[in-house]
């Protein structure tokens, strides 16, 4: 039987502050959260040579600008510029919703850029360092997704699909949601149920890529190597997402298709970056870990 999307995107209402605190603004924080764990444990192992937790919060905190300008601007650019254009400040109202991934990387990338030619460190070398950081975050994003009720799936007869109040025709949108319970039990709304997309870039873009990335990522690889396999695994996850997800609103399918979305042309170049990074891996350098030295006693 489908279950019925019934929660609360609000965590927390606080009636001293003038908004409240969002499921979605929490999962940025754990995202955050576990990329410093992570990063503080690899920069301590030297997998960064020269860069001792000082310096790598640092480049967490460009990092967290680049994902949070990028992923804004580029949902302003890629996805809504029709709306930019018609109110230019549509780009500061961050609290109507609107991230995209891929102006995000972008935004990581040129903040990457950035850091490493202040330290000194090839540009790639700091990537293949932080690719194995960014899918943890991608998960909790897709998990704060889907418990925003935004960006579901198509419909489907599975039993694992989910009713989403937001996605359901305008009359019954406007329901309580003690009506749509009762109608639900009935079995009423079994034809609006929709693929949890979400939940399948979730699994797909956060647990695998963070698997595989991990486990890639053990030992010393090639300079090239983590970022290529980063941008491959991520343009091919997307590109299988997209096919049960619906297209994003106002934009629909492209080229007079009813399959080609937004998101598949822009993931589409990862899938060739990535694959043009592993080749080049294979005459690249191996960067070899050096132990952080301890800071002097006084």
């Amino acid at each position: 039987m489908p279950v019925l999307h019934d929660i609360d995107p609000v965590a927390l209402h606080l009636p001293v502050w003038p908004h409240a605190i969002h499921w979605y603004g929490l999962m940025y924080l754990l995202a955050f959260a576990t990329a410093w764990w992570l990063g503080s444990r690899r920069a301590a192992a030297g997998r960064l040579p020269g860069v001792n937790e000082q310096a790598f919060g640092d480049l967490l905190f460009w990092g967290m600008l680049g994902v949070i300008l990028g992923g804004r601007l580029g949902y302003v650019f890629f996805y809504a510029f029709d709306e930019f254009l018609a109110d230019p400040l549509f780009a500061l109202k961050i609290n109507q919703g609107g991230m995209s991934f891929h102006g995000g990387l972008l935004g990581v990338m040129a903040a990457v850029a950035w850091w490493s030619r202040q330290v000194k460190l090839h540009v790639f070398d700091t990537l293949d360092f932080v690719a194995p950081l960014v899918p943890a975050g991608l998960g909790f994003g897709r998990i704060g997704n889907y418990i925003g009720g935004e960006l579901w799936g198509k419909t489907t007869d599975a039993g694992w699909g989910v009713i989403f109040p937001r996605a359901l025709p305008e009359d019954m949108a406007r329901m309580p949601m003690e009506r749509l319970r009762e109608l639900h039990a009935s079995g009423a709304l079994d034809p609006f149920a929709r693929h949890p997309s979400q939940l399948y870039q979730a699994a797909l873009e956060g647990l695998a890529m963070f698997a595989i990335l991990f486990w890639y990522s053990r030992k010393p690889r090639p300079r090239y190597a983590l970022s290529g396999l980063f941008a491959l695994l991520y343009g091919v996850f997307r590109i299988a997402v997209e096919f049960v997800r619906v297209p994003d609103e106002g934009i629909g399918y492209l080229y007079g298709t009813e399959w080609i979305t937004r998101g598949m042309v822009l993931s589409l170049p990862l899938v060739a970056v990535g694959l043009g990074l592993l080749w080049l891996s294979r005459r690249a350098p191996t960067l070899q870990p050096e132990p952080v030295a301890a800071p002097a006693a006084s």
